[in-house]
Formats: C-alpha cells, structure tokens, sequence
C-alpha cells in the first residue's frame, strides 16, 4: 500500500466537502481559475496545507529538469485535484489528472466538473495503481 494513501483517503472528503462549498457559493459555470482559487481560500480556511502550479523534477533516461506544471491543486503533498469547468469528463482529462498523480507520486486524485449543477456528480475519484493494496 501507498504509505501516503490512508492520510490521502481520508482528506478526499475534506477535499469534497470544501469544493461542494465552493460549488454552492459561487454556483456552476464560472471559469476555472475562479474555482482554483476559491478553493485554494477554502481549503486554507479549513487548516489543509495546499499548493497549485508547481515546478515538478521530471527525470528521464538520466536527465533531471524541473518543469512547471499547471496543476490546480496539491493537498498535503499526496492529494491532487484538477478542476474543470467543462460539459463531460473526458477520458484525457482523466489521462492528465494520472500523469500528475504518477509524477508527484500521488496515491489519490479528484477531477472536480464545476459545470454540473449538483457538485456529486462531477466528482471523479482515481487512484495510483497499486495505491491501495497491500
């Protein structure tokens, strides 16, 4: 198992809970940069330590280079969540959310659609292969 997942398992609902917030407050359809940075405040309001638009180190074949990435949100550096604002989670926004989550090494990732008009059914939860068993 992820020796991050259980902390990371547990601060999805927190995660949840404070987008839901977000989502009610401000209501769907608004550009994403708007939700990232409401939920950015909300998440600090709650005591969840959380960070956006990194510089990630990328290694390859020997090679280490840091290279920003535009990732909405890192929560306690094993959590990422991706916000869109978009008619229909598509498989690439999955894809993407999965790249990030195996570059940060990241057990848990939420895509978060503010588009929906109830926030549950625009919350995807994935999880790292392998995150979860033992």
């Amino acid at each position: 198992m992820h020796p991050e997942f259980a902390k990371a398992n547990a601060l999805s609902g927190q995660i949840i809970g404070a987008a839901i917030e977000v989502h009610r407050l401000k209501g769907p359809g608004l550009i994403e940069s708007i939700y990232e940075r409401c939920l950015m405040r909300e998440l600090e309001l709650r005591g969840i330590k959380a960070s956006n638009q990194l510089l990630v180190p990328i290694e390859y074949k020997g090679l280490t280079f840091e290279e920003p990435l535009r990732l909405d949100v890192f929560a306690e550096r094993c959590l990422i969540v991706e916000n869109k604002v978009v008619e229909k989670i598509l498989p690439v926004h999955k894809a993407q959310l999965l790249s990030y989550m195996k570059l940060l090494d990241a057990p848990i990732g939420l895509l978060i659609n503010y588009h929906e008009p109830v926030l549950k059914d625009g919350i995807c939860r994935l999880i790292l292969q392998g995150a979860d068993q033992p």
